[in-house]
């Protein structure tokens, strides 16, 4: 489309983190004019994992190929179901779905990047329109497939100068040269939940047993010296959890750190990486979403460390940002318009990602 006069869509994006605490489903409104884009995420909710499909998602790195096919199969008709559900509980109209899916893989030096939750069972199961599979054509590029979210940072969140997500994985986004640039700092829920859960909590709630704990410096010293810490800021990279198992998990078994004290040590880690990024700019505003903005102890360390202004927006941003960014990347992929920049994932043109499976 080209005619840019004022435009509507109405979807349903869903967002599948590496921190398997659920899936977030959003029922988002965007308006093209002129001007750009308007938002609003009308109705979220985030469906938390029967402990079956947690352990299932779980365990698909090392299944076979044909009980990973089955569960990439079963996962999109359960994705169906739940966004079924969705609809007729809020009595929502909705153009599309948008799926980022569960990764499972991401090998981008590989060449590949794999999601589940099949696109056609999802559209079978909710019977609309679904788009899905929105990093694969980046890698094929020589891309990393990710980050994707810095297209929705750059056309929805323009008033912010830098864009923080503290999800599994803590990300960053911003204009740099003239042109946007993202990339991965480092591990965040992906580990600390793992923590937390070693003392059957699911999360680090506010972070209170962090701020319970004291600095192992000598753990500190050990994740802070990895090498992915050293690589340039503005040239593409990102992570995945074959990067923590393979780099972190040893770490934090190598020390015999209590609990509180490691959980402490992580939010010091992920703090000073933080700062480490931004240490450069000076004035303009942080936004943080994602969950570990709830993380009270994580942010105050944040803020002691990042000169900037920090602004932790409303609930519904700060939990379903990568759920309605997802969803805008149909709606640009919808629109044959950019949805992946190469400036970002470092892929040798932009792109337009995403299948789209019809109903």
């Amino acid at each position: 489309m080209t005619n840019l006069n004022r435009q509507m869509y109405n979807v349903i994006g869903l967002m599948s983190g590496t921190s398997l605490d659920g899936l977030d489903i959003a029922f988002c409104r965007f308006t093209a004019d002129n001007n750009g884009w308007d938002f609003g995420i009308v109705h979220a909710e985030t469906k938390a994992y029967p402990e079956e499909w947690k352990q299932r998602l779980l365990s698909l790195e090392t299944a076979d190929a044909l009980a990973f096919q089955q569960a990439h199969y079963d996962y999109g008709y359960y994705l169906g179901r739940l966004v079924s559900d969705f609809i007729v509980t809020n009595g929502i109209n909705a153009d599309f779905v948008s799926s980022h899916g569960h990764t499972i893989f991401h090998q981008p030096e590989n060449r590949f990047t794999v999601q589940v939750g099949a696109g056609s069972a999802i559209a079978a199961g909710c019977k609309m329109p679904v788009i899905c599979d929105f990093r694969s054509l980046d890698v094929a590029l020589g891309g990393q497939g990710a980050p994707l979210v810095p297209i929705g940072d750059k056309l929805l969140f323009h008033e912010y100068e830098y864009c923080l997500n503290l999800g599994g994985f803590a990300n960053i986004s911003y204009e740099h040269k003239g042109k946007r640039i993202a990339y991965d700092i480092c591990p965040v829920n992906i580990v600390m939940n793992a923590v937390a859960e070693q003392l059957g909590k699911p999360y680090d709630d506010r972070g209170e047993m962090a701020r319970t704990g004291m600095v192992s410096n000598y753990l500190l010293n050990e994740l802070n010296g990895l090498p992915y810490f050293r690589q340039a800021p503005d040239s593409p990279k990102s992570l995945g959890k074959e990067w923590v198992i393979k780099n972190i998990d040893p770490l934090l078994e190598q020390y015999e750190v209590d609990t509180n004290d490691l959980l402490c040590t992580l939010c010091e880690h992920v703090a000073e990486q933080v700062a480490r990024t931004l240490e450069s700019k000076s004035g303009g505003r942080l936004l943080i979403t994602g969950g570990g903005a709830y993380n009270d102890f994580l942010v105050e360390r944040i803020r002691a460390l990042v000169p900037l202004e920090i602004v932790i927006p409303e609930k519904k941003v700060i939990e379903f940002k990568e759920a309605l960014i997802f969803a805008f990347l149909g709606v640009l992929r919808m629109r044959n318009e950019v949805n992946c920049l190469k400036s970002v994932t470092g892929a040798r043109e932009d792109s337009c990602g995403g299948a789209i499976y019809t109903y």
